[in-house]
C-alpha cells in the first residue's frame, strides 16, 4: 500500500504531467514548478537546474532555489568541474552525503554566497539518452540523508522536466517555421513588418490611423534609411483600399524616358522597342495606393503630368490620345529638403502643395533609441532562419554599443549590421565585436536627441524588461536576479514605464 508522501509524490507527477502537455510556450515556469516540486518532495533545503552549453562545455544555472538562488545563477561551471559538472560529464545520477570530503565538490560557489552544502543528490536531464542539464538537490532538511528512493524519484522529476524542455524545442521550432512562412507570405505581397516601441512612433501610428481613413495624398519625409516606405504600407493597409492594389515606384531608379512608360504606360509602335500596348503603375494601382518614393528626383515635365493625375485622375499612355481615368490614393516620400528645391525651380509648387494635404515626418533612429533592440531582435531572428545559426540573443555590450551609436545610415544600416554579425559571430550570443560598429568616429553627433541618460534609461528599461519576462513578470523574483530590493524594482518599472506586452 502506498504511503501518504507516495500518493502525495504521484498526484504531483500527474499534474506535471497535465502542465507539460498543455504548457510549452512558458518553460521557464514549468521547469521552476518541476524543481520545486523535487524539492518540496525530497525534503531539500535548496535545489538548482544547470542546463548544458556543449559549444563551450559549461553548465548554466537556470533555475535555482532558496535563500541564494539568486546568487547562484551568476555561476557557470565547466564539464567535469564540481559534482553537477560530473554528473553532465558521466551522464549518472550521484548521492554525496558527505559533501564537505568529497574530492568532485566545488566548494568556492558555496564560500562565495555564504551557503555550505552538507549533502547533495544530483540527476542528469535526458533528450534521446544525451545529457541535456542536471537537477541537484542540497542539504536534506532536519540533516537527514538522501536516500536511494529520493534519488528515483528525482530521475522521474527530471525525466518530467527533459521532456518540458524537448517539448519547448519543438513548440519553438515549429513556431520559428510558422513565422517563417508568414513572413515569405508578407514579402509575396512585398509587405515589411512594423516594429514601433518609441513614444514618438507609437504616435505616429496613432496619425497613420487617422490618414488611412482619408483619400487624401501623403508626403512622407525623412532621411534615408528610416522606414519610409513601411509607413506608406502602413496607411494603405490600415485603410478602405487595403484589399486592392499597393504599388510601389522609385522615382530616381529610372531614367526619365523609361520612367513615364512605368508610370504612365504606353501604346504598341510608341517608340522603338515598344512592341506591344503596355499598362502604367498608374493603370495597375486603379482603386488601389500608389507610393512614390524619391519624389524629389521626378523630373520636371513628369511633375506636371502627375499633377493632372492629381487633379483630374486622368492620363496618357505614350503614344496614344486616349485618356485614362483612374481611381488611386497618391502617397509620395523623400529624403531631400523639398521646400528647398521649390525655392530653387527644381521642383514645382503647385504639385508640392498638393502632396503634401497630409505630411507625416519619419525621424531617424538615433531620435527613437527605444526601437532599437526591438528592431535589433526582430533582426536577428530573421537572420538566424536565413542563417541556419542559433543565437541566444545580444550581449549587454553588445545591447549598450547600439544604443550608443548614432546610425547614419537607420534601420537600413542596423538591419545590415545584424545581418553581419550573424554571419561572422561564433557564440551563442551576439557580441560586441560582432557588430563591426565604429563607436567614436560617428559623423552624425546629434547631442540633443542622443545623451547619456537618455541611452543608460533605455537600455535598463529594456534590460529590466527581459529580467522580467524570464521572471513571468514575477517581481520579487526578478528583484532578486536583479539584486535589488523589490521596491527600488517597482518604482523603476513606474518611472520607466515598463509594461507587460501579454497584458496590453
Amino acid at each position: 500500500m502506498l504511503s501518504a508522501i507516495d500518493v502525495q509524490k504521484f498526484n504531483t507527477l500527474i499534474e506535471i504531467n497535465a502542465l507539460i502537455n498543455s504548457n510549452y510556450t512558458d518553460v521557464n515556469s514549468l521547469l521552476t514548478e518541476i524543481l520545486e516540486s523535487a524539492t518540496r518532495l525530497c525534503e531539500g533545503e535548496a535545489s538548482s537546474l544547470l542546463m548544458v552549453n556543449r559549444e563551450n562545455q559549461e553548465l548554466r544555472f537556470e533555475i535555482a532555489l532558496g535563500t541564494k538562488g539568486a546568487e547562484v545563477k551568476k555561476f557557470t561551471v565547466k564539464f567535469g568541474e564540481g559534482i553537477a559538472g560530473w554528473v553532465a560529464q558521466h551522464n549518472k545520477s550521484i548521492i554525496v552525503n558527505d559533501v564537505i570530503n568529497d574530492k568532485r565538490h566545488l566548494s568556492s560557489i558555496s564560500e562565495r554566497i555564504g551557503y555550505p552544502s552538507t549533502t547533495m543528490l544530483a540527476v542528469p536531464m535526458r533528450s534521446k539518452d544525451e545529457c541535456i542539464g542536471v537537477i541537484e538537490l542540497l542539504n536534506k532538511k532536519e540533516n537527514k540523508i538522501f536516500t536511494q528512493d529520493d534519488l528515483e524519484w528525482l530521475e522521474i522529476f527530471a525525466n518530467q522536466a527533459a521532456l518540458a524542455i524537448q517539448n519547448a524545442r519543438n513548440f519553438e521550432q515549429v513556431r520559428v517555421e510558422i513565422e517563417s512562412l508568414q513572413d515569405q507570405i508578407k514579402n509575396d505581397k512585398g509587405y515589411h513588418t512594423m516594429i514601433a516601441k518609441s513614444p514618438i512612433i507609437i504616435e505616429k501610428i496613432d496619425i497613420i490611423d487617422r490618414i488611412a481613413k482619408t483619400d487624401s495624398s501623403v508626403l512622407i519625409l525623412g532621411e534615408s534609411g528610416v522606414g519610409k516606405e513601411i509607413f506608406a504600407e502602413q496607411i494603405h493597409l490600415r485603410s478602405p483600399r487595403a484589399k486592392a492594389p499597393f504599388i510601389r515606384v522609385n522615382c530616381a531608379a529610372l531614367p526619365e524616358g523609361l520612367l513615364e512608360s512605368e508610370l504612365f504606360g504606353h501604346v504598341k509602335g510608341a517608340f522603338t522597342g515598344a512592341i506591344q500596348t503596355r499598362r502604367g503603375r498608374f493603370e495597375l494601382a486603379d482603386g488601389g495606393t500608389i507610393f512614390l518614393d524619391e519624389i524629389g528626383d521626378l523630373p520636371l515635365q513628369l511633375q506636371a503630368k502627375l499633377l493632372r493625375v492629381i487633379q483630374q485622375k486622368t492620363f496618357e499612355k505614350i503614344g496614344s490620345e486616349v485618356s485614362v481615368t483612374v481611381n488611386v490614393r497618391i502617397l509620395a516620400a523623400t529624403n531631400k529638403d523639398i521646400e528647398d528645391q521649390v525655392e530653387k525651380g527644381e521642383f514645382r509648387s503647385d504639385l508640392y502643395y498638393r502632396l503634401n494635404v497630409l505630411p507625416i515626418y519619419v525621424p531617424p533612429l538615433r531620435q527613437r533609441s527605444e526601437d532599437i533592440p526591438e528592431l535589433a531582435e526582430f533582426f536577428l531572428k530573421k537572420f538566424i532562419r536565413e542563417t541556419k545559426k542559433q543565437f541566444a540573443g545580444f550581449s549587454n555590450e553588445a545591447i549598450e554599443a547600439m544604443l550608443s551609436y548614432s546610425w547614419p545610415g537607420n534601420i537600413r544600416e542596423l538591419e545590415n549590421c545584424i545581418e553581419r554579425a550573424c554571419v561572422i559571430g561564433k557564440n551563442s550570443w551576439i557580441r560586441k565585436e560582432d557588430l563591426f560598429l565604429k563607436l567614436g568616429n560617428e559623423t552624425d553627433t546629434d547631442e540633443g536627441d542622443r545623451n547619456l541618460k537618455t541611452a543608460i534609461n533605455v537600455f535598463k528599461t529594456h534590460f529590466i524588461q527581459k529580467v522580467l519576462e524570464e521572471n513571468n513578470w514575477n517581481q520579487t523574483e526578478a528583484a532578486k536576479s536583479l539584486d535589488i530590493q523589490r521596491t527600488y524594482l517597482s518604482r523603476l518599472i513606474k518611472e520607466l514605464d515598463i509594461m507587460n506586452i501579454k497584458e496590453n
